[in-house]
């Protein structure tokens, strides 16, 4: 296993350094493009063009403490620019370019709304898309003092004489406390929180989630994730560069189109490590057909790691089901909770352990207090994302902030080494989560046996006459509807005032044009939620594509219920 190696006041670059020293022809970043032969960085090779990059950051008059957004789809020289950035003591910031369909003024309106929140001083980014960002460098009080395309800068250039000496001095000078990064914490684009991290934080942190998930020098990481969520950018770009372990960077866009890329690039790369949200399990089980399986091996994996909250015990079944015959293993399925606030992890599976499932009595979550309910089918069914990793604690509090006990259904607060300080430009929103050195998550959940299990978000909860009533619990049985598209769906609560309380609207996605098939489907759905006692009173049916997703990918609740609800936007069909 891996041991920590600090110094007094280390910093990330020092780090990345001694990595190239130590191991300087050792594979660092694997860059995939489909039908492609991959690009192949390693740790000495990668830290000569970050010098590059570096230089040509310096000549263009990025300062220490400036914050360089970097807006580039994946590309090899990704990797280098943003190690660049840092090593001269400015603060990368990964946000998501455009997809095709996202008009380009949706876009300029989400980047506008993140450079107010972060306070941007740079956009590195691409010719392609440098029309979309123009208008934002020109408005008033932007923050924002030039746009920059790094990867057309000349490759092989050196601090020399005086320009050497001064970096030097202020590498030398930047403290393990100061910035080191900026992301952003899930939302819808333009609503993040901008949560800044310190040199400290990010390797004080990568030091205990590698101690518990036993990072050893043989491991090797796959990802497709993006780079501008916690889950891609700390786990599968920060925690490899800093132990000097390979990663294998995959395009996200490219994956969506053809997942199997990613059990290729195990299969190939013997990789050990990769984290996935509850989605792409589903998609590995049911996108993917026989003959692109044909030689795939998956038995050099020893962890798959589910991040979501909650973590779907069905999609590890179907994912365990669709490939135990290629390898996989059911203690290789395992699950962390993690989130920006607290750089990435706070609870992590043992590794060689399946994650942990509970049958419990929804009425008696609703209640507050679990109570197993064995093996019956009408139970919730709830996955456990293992047990506080060093550094890090979690107490399970009351609307009061009194501590619950074991068993008891609260909200989740936590204590962590690696802590941000606070949203950035935003006091108010940091006093409203950051209590007494405890940040307090917003997400309901209890512990039982020391293990952590997640249910759901405090803001999501619908109160139906007094009872506590789970979105995820409703929008998991909509999902199974014949004619719902799976994973666009919505569950939340709109105010009646005849009864002057919550009732249950939920806002789903379906490929049925014709409204004698959207009475059917409606009061199918009306269906469903009665098999377990929820009374869903209005179904709103939309095209495929419409409900709006946040920054992890998963449809977002307020975003869409404003929507319908507040601006009452007109569903066109086509």
């Amino acid at each position: 296993m891996i041991k920590a190696m600090f110094k007094t006041r280390e910093i990330e670059w020092d780090r990345w350094v001694a990595n190239a020293e130590k191991h300087p022809d050792k594979e660092a970043i694997v860059h995939w493009v489909a039908g492609e032969e991959p690009f192949r960085w390693t740790f000495s090779s990668i830290i000569k063009a970050a010098e590059s990059f570096a230089v040509g950051l310096k000549k263009r008059g990025v300062q220490r403490g400036d914050v360089c957004a970097i807006i580039i789809r994946h590309n090899k020289y990704f990797y280098p620019i943003y190690i660049a950035i840092s090593s001269i003591g400015a603060i990368p910031t990964v946000l998501t370019y455009p997809n095709p369909r996202l008009h380009p003024v949706k876009f300029r309106q989400g980047l506008e709304g993140m450079s107010k929140r972060s306070g941007l001083d740079w956009i590195l980014t691409e010719k392609a898309i440098s029309e979309v960002i123009e208008p934002l460098i020109t408005l008033e009080n932007s923050t924002i003092r030039g746009m920059l395309f790094p990867t057309e800068w000349e490759k092989d250039l050196k601090f020399e004489g005086k320009d050497l000496e001064n970096i030097m001095q202020v590498r030398a000078s930047i403290s393990d406390t100061d910035p080191v990064l900026l992301q952003h914490s899930s939302g819808t684009t333009g609503l993040q929180k901008p949560v800044l991290l310190s040199h400290k934080a990010v390797l004080d942190h990568v030091t205990h989630y590698g101690k518990s998930i036993n990072l050893s020098p043989e491991d090797k990481i796959i990802s497709w994730l993006p780079l501008y969520h916690d889950m891609g950018l700390i786990a599968a770009f920060h925690l490899p560069l800093a132990f000097g372990i390979p990663v294998i960077q995959i395009d996200t866009f490219e994956w969506v189109m053809v997942p199997s890329l990613l059990l290729e690039a195990i299969s190939k790369e013997k990789g050990t490590l990769t984290w996935l949200p509850n989605f792409a399990y589903n998609i590995l089980a049911n996108k993917i057909h026989e003959d692109e399986l044909e030689g795939i091996s998956l038995e050099s994996m020893r962890m798959f790691i589910n991040c979501s909250e909650p973590v779907r015990d069905k999609s590890h079944k179907l994912f365990y089901k669709r490939y135990k015959d290629y390898g996989v293993k059911p203690e290789s399925l395992c699950a962390c909770y993690a989130m920006a606030e607290t750089t990435f992890a706070v609870t992590q599976t043992p590794p060689g352990t399946a994650a942990k499932v509970l049958r419990v009595k929804r009425q008696s979550i609703a209640k507050g207090v679990i109570e197993l309910n064995g093996h019956n089918e009408n139970s919730r069914v709830c996955v456990s994302s293992g047990r506080t990793i060093d550094g890090c604690e979690i107490k399970i509090v009351d609307e009061k902030g009194k501590y619950l006990n074991e068993g008891m259904v609260g909200e989740i607060a936590i204590y962590s080494v690696s802590l941000f300080d606070g949203y950035r430009n935003n006091p108010e929103m940091t006093v409203a989560v950051l209590k007494d050195g405890w940040f307090y998550s917003g997400d309901y959940g209890f512990c039982l046996d020391g293990e952590y299990y997640i249910i759901g978000r405090k803001k999501d909860i619908i109160i139906v006459g007094g009872k506590n009533i789970y979105p995820e619990d409703i929008e998991d049985l909509v999902n199974h509807v014949k004619g719902v598209v799976p994973g666009r769906v919505v569950a939340f609560g709109e105010y009646d005032e005849e009864i002057g309380s919550e009732q249950i609207s939920v806002a789903a996605e379906t490929k049925i044009t014709n409204v004698a098939g959207h009475k059917k489907l409606k009061l199918d759905i009306i269906k469903a939620g009665m098999t377990d006692d929820i009374n869903i009173k209005k179904v709103y049916l939309l095209p495929t594509r419409w409900l709006i997703k946040s920054s992890a990918g998963k449809p977002s609740r307020k975003a869409n219920k404003e929507r319908l609800v507040v601006k009452k936007e007109i569903i066109i069909w086509s």
